[in-house]
């Protein structure tokens, strides 16, 4: 992503009334092999993650 790319982004993401700087924070990690390939990997810390939403702490469904 260039720079400037970046920088919409981020003024895009922080742009709602109640959005914060950690709303544009990265969540994804992006990587490309020697053979081409693109990998994309969700962040550990990343503050949204995807999965399934009717899970209680122990990762049982409700």
């Amino acid at each position: 992503m260039s720079d400037q790319t970046a920088d919409d982004r981020r003024d895009q993401l922080t742009s709602a009334p109640k959005a914060t700087e950690a709303d544009a924070a990265p969540r994804i990690d992006v990587s490309t092999t020697d053979a081409g390939d693109t990998h994309i990997e969700i962040r550990d810390d990343a503050a949204v993650r995807p999965g399934r939403l009717g899970e209680d702490e122990d990762g049982a469904d409700v």
